[in-house]
């Protein structure tokens, strides 16, 4: 039933439950973050991030987002510190976005929603591989970096040129040499707290951390995202707009603070 799922009001987020239970879950994201009640927490340690551009493969189209995707077999892309414990090797990333300016990301701050969210999938090495990892509540270790409109982001250009490529779902095309440290903001500081997958099977295995800086990009960057399309190239056109899940509850969890 997976591939029945997206955005639509017929098969979008209020739909997704009847098929994965779990969006009914305990840690369910995305969240509100509220900083009142957001704790700084001294032991959380900074985190460390090392990219190795030439571990790049592919960028494509899945019908819900676009992948940019990583050779992911050695350790050369991986998140350490922070909130979590071990090595967490990068997947893949993708971006949620709008179809206007003040909505598209999917964590929010204080009820604010940015313009897009960026998600830098990593798993972790105990388990093997990325298919064990997501069956452990510390499976995965997604970074969400929010986007808002302002100047161009140099980093972020590559990904943008590369979309014409695979405007419809399941184009794929080579995406290589590519450095994702330039889709990060200057500071590190995050929050952080247990959550799930965004999209089915929205499995509760992902440690969240959300940066608190937010990277610019420009509205012709932004603007770019929306040319691509949810349908294939033989289904009327319906372009790729408000991929994001509203924010879930936050039940019983507490959201850390890596800084005060």
């Amino acid at each position: 039933m997976s591939h029945h799922w997206g955005y639509g009001k017929d098969n979008g987020p209020a739909h997704w439950h009847e098929n994965f239970p779990v969006a009914n879950g305990e840690r369910q994201s995305p969240i509100d973050i509220q900083k009142k009640s957001t704790k700084y927490d001294a032991s959380l340690k900074s985190l460390s991030i090392s990219y190795d551009p030439s571990t790049a493969k592919t960028i494509l189209n899945n019908g819900h987002s676009f992948n940019v995707e990583f050779d992911d077999s050695a350790d050369k892309c991986v998140l350490k510190g922070g909130p979590v414990d071990g090595i967490y090797r990068l997947r893949q990333f993708h971006i949620h976005w709008g179809s206007c300016e003040g909505q598209g990301s999917e964590h929010a701050v204080d009820g604010v929603r940015y313009d897009a969210e960026l998600h830098l999938v990593h798993w972790n090495t105990k388990y093997g591989s990325f298919e064990e990892a997501v069956k452990h509540p510390d499976g995965l270790a997604v970074v969400g970096v929010f986007w808002k409109v302002g100047n161009a982001c140099s980093g972020i250009q590559k990904v943008v040129d590369a979309l014409d490529s695979i405007k419809h779902k399941g184009k794929q095309a080579a995406f290589t040499n590519f450095d994702p440290t330039g889709v990060l903001p200057a500071s590190r500081d995050y929050w952080t707290y247990l959550g799930s997958l965004t999209t089915p099977p929205l499995l509760e295995c992902v440690i969240w951390i959300v940066l608190k800086e937010p990277v610019t990009v420009s509205k012709e960057q932004i603007d770019k995202l929306r040319c691509l399309c949810f349908s294939d190239e033989n289904e009327p056109q319906c372009c790729m707009m408000d991929n994001w899940r509203p924010c879930q509850p936050l039940k019983s969890r507490e959201v850390r603070a890596s800084f005060q």
